[in-house]
């Protein structure tokens, strides 16, 4: 993907043609949403501010004039403004300012809770509305080995957490977003620098204490408290599990058969999500005991 990159980087027109057909594009093919926001971070980590919301803000014009003349409604530009770019282009300026990817994901999540704690001030009872969502989608004919009670039942459960869920799969659109444009940026002028700063992703023992004073209060109290308190734990687990990923990455390359054991990590993750579970433990583990300093001397990491 580095032509693209390259064509982002030759010049305003390119970027916010990139950017804001990315965007349109990303209606049929969502993942392709995350290519069109490291775009905007891209343009941020290289050029600065003021050049990334340039970018920012005439990608968004556009993309409202094409949704406007391709879909009949420009709405979703603002969406993407909201949700997508102007937060990317946040944590874009904390990293080209801060230089520290580890500064930039912490605060990536920190969006994330301010979201889940103002969705809960703005509607307490979010589960109704989670739950209401629910039996619209509801299928019309449910499969033979399904009944209506067993569907209310997982409907019911699932409508306390998927705040929680949502902001999750939001904020790793959001840093995975900024992981492409840094990943971008340090293969154009910084080969292998990427890698580098990501194998090096950790977090400080106070965000640990944090973690664990979200899941006592969850446990603790009851009511709309304890159930926003489980929703920011959710995100809490996202941000641990892009930790421990980078740690057993990290581990696993210095095996002597990294070429297998590094890619085997990620597949393992595709294809079993509980693992996550796992790796977001090791990544929480890890602001404690710096697991990466156990990794074998004896081996330079190849992966």
């Amino acid at each position: 993907m580095n032509f693209l990159a390259a064509y982002i980087m030759k010049g305003r027109l390119q970027a916010m043609m990139v950017a804001s057909s990315l965007a349109l594009l990303s209606l049929m093919f969502p993942p392709v949403s995350i290519v069109s926001s490291a775009s905007v971070a891209l343009v941020t980590l290289r050029l600065g501010a003021i050049e990334g919301l340039y970018v920012l803000g005439c990608s968004s014009l556009a993309a409202g004039l094409l949704g406007w003349l391709l879909l009949g409604h420009f709405q979703f530009a603002l969406m993407y403004v909201m949700v997508l770019w102007l937060p990317v282009w946040l944590i874009a300026i904390v990293l080209r300012e801060g230089r520290h990817l580890s500064l930039a994901v912490e605060i990536a999540i920190f969006l994330g809770v301010l979201a889940v704690v103002g969705a809960y001030l703005y509607n307490p009872d979010l589960a109704a509305m989670w739950n209401a969502l629910f039996v619209q989608m509801m299928p019309a004919n449910l499969p033979a080995d399904a009944s209506l009670d067993d569907f209310k039942k997982a409907a019911n459960v699932w409508a306390h957490y998927m705040t929680g869920v949502v902001a999750a799969g939001s904020v790793f659109g959001l840093l995975f977003g900024l992981f492409l444009g840094r990943w971008w940026q340090a293969n154009l002028y910084n080969p292998g620098g990427f890698k580098t700063e990501y194998l090096s992703l950790g977090m400080p023992p106070r965000l640990a204490i944090g973690t664990l004073a979200v899941m006592a209060t969850a446990m603790a109290v009851t009511g709309v408290v304890s159930e926003a308190a489980w929703n920011i734990t959710i995100l809490l687990i996202a941000l641990y599990s892009v930790i421990g990923t980078a740690v057993m990455h990290t581990l696993f390359a210095g095996m002597k058969l990294s070429r297998f054991t590094v890619p085997m990590l990620y597949v393992t993750l595709f294809l079993i999500p509980h693992a996550i579970l796992l790796v977001a433990v090791v990544g929480w583990v890890d602001a404690w005991f710096n697991l990466r300093k156990y990794q074998s001397t004896h081996n330079t990491p190849k992966a």
